[in-house]
């Protein structure tokens, strides 16, 4: 599920990608991370891996002359452009077939670039409440709300036209390195078809983006395997707009930040939205997934849970599903013993053992399951306490967006 060492047909470990190619035949080229270093003063980094700096430069010409890229960030893989061009972006939105009127968050390599190419046209400086939050989790998986004043550069198709913008600063080395070095800020949703699981991995790009795109960077897996938190500072109180990377207690423990509140999101509104995952259907692989809290009182590992054992035997005799061989089980470790419900799945596997586990490996197994035949729907289990603990808030969003059935047993 982890494992970095993709190499499909026809991609190439070589330079051979011409920056202007226009029939995209998708070129996967590796970066080492632990080649590159920012030190705490440094605009550019440091590459000692001459390969690397090789492929992070044709990365970064590509995104200088408005083309996209797949890169790796340490929440999820990303599909970026340049922020300031409505070609690149509108290459974004065409390449995911992702819904214009929702808004893409600008990638940055510091404050200083930040400042020098966007809130310097109006001169803007950053609002003194965000200040504490930054300096505490930038480079992260932190996105903020700024204005956007009358002569900012950024592209109106990467705000849809609103009065703020999206922005963040990853702290994976690759992201950063390429925003550097292009000296561009990056546009940048998952690097998935909308409303497919976000990719962890770069061969989970490949499948969604092959001949979309000219070129991905594959630096391994994403470290936290969900997309960042989103908070608009400019409301009062603060609010949170989409749980992430960064739990709610580690914002609320933030001096400004200690009333945060939490926007419930409205797939019905006609109001736009102020950033990616508040309106769409997210997340959701191929199979349907059914999401499913067990009562702690209930858990059993010598015998079946008779809960459990009622609504797999309904749901096979609804037709739901015909048989087990297009059932799968994703679980929540120590909750039940899989073994006594081998007779439903063609598969078990496990979400993890805490929530970093579990929102780490969530997208890879959707992805993981719908590459076997036949698996037309996801079971997912958890303890039924999880819903009461806010740092799974981030991973419950996710699963809620995805599944198309919710029960307590």
């Amino acid at each position: 599920m982890s494992s970095s060492n993709f190499s499909p047909q026809k991609s190439s470990s070589s330079n051979e990608l011409s920056p202007d190619t226009k029939s995209f035949e998708t070129q996967i080229l590796k970066v080492n991370p632990n080649s590159i270093t920012f030190s705490s003063h440094q605009l550019f980094p440091t590459i000692s891996d001459p390969q690397s700096l090789k492929n992070l430069q044709l990365a970064a010409h590509l995104i200088k002359h408005n083309k996209i890229v797949g890169f790796p960030t340490e929440t999820v893989y990303g599909l970026g452009g340049s922020s300031l061009s409505d070609s690149a972006v509108t290459s974004i939105y065409k390449a995911k077939n992702r819904p214009a009127d929702n808004p893409l968050i600008t990638h940055i390599s510091s404050i200083d670039q930040l400042k020098r190419l966007i809130l310097s046209k109006d001169n803007l400086e950053i609002p003194d409440i965000y200040l504490p939050l930054i300096q505490k989790y930038w480079p992260g998986p932190l996105t903020i709300l700024l204005p956007v004043g009358p002569n900012s550069p950024i592209s109106k198709l990467t705000t849809n036209g609103l009065s703020t913008f999206a922005v963040r600063m990853p702290s994976n080395p690759i992201a950063r390195a390429l925003i550097a070095l292009s000296d561009t800020p990056i546009a940048a949703p998952s690097a998935n078809s909308s409303t497919k699981p976000s990719p962890t991995l770069a061969s989970h790009v490949y499948h969604d983006l092959n001949n979309k795109i000219p070129l991905i960077i594959d630096g391994g897996p994403s470290n936290i395997g969900l997309e960042s938190t989103v908070i608009d500072g400019l409301s009062t109180p603060p609010v949170l707009l989409r749980p992430g990377g960064l739990s709610v207690n580690q914002i609320k423990n933030i001096n400004g930040f200690e009333n945060l509140i939490i926007a419930k999101p409205n797939a019905n509104s006609k109001d736009p939205v102020k950033t990616p995952g508040m309106k769409y259907k997210h997340y959701s692989p191929s199979a349907k997934v059914s999401l499913l809290y067990l009562n702690k009182n209930s858990i059993n590992f010598s015998q079946p849970i008779q809960s459990l054992s009622n609504y797999l035997s309904n749901n096979l005799a609804n037709n739901f599903s015909t048989n087990s061989s297009n059932l799968a089980l994703i679980y929540q470790d120590n909750i039940l013993n899989p073994n006594n419900y081998s007779s439903y799945f063609n598969q078990t596997k496990v979400l993890g053992k805490d929530i970093n586990q579990m929102q780490h490996n969530l997208f890879a197994l959707f992805r993981e399951l719908d590459d076997i035949p036949n698996i037309n729907q996801i079971i997912v289990i958890l303890d039924s306490n999880i819903k009461n603990n806010l740092e799974a808030m981030a991973l419950l969003n996710r699963l809620n967006k995805a599944a198309s059935i919710k029960i307590d047993l």
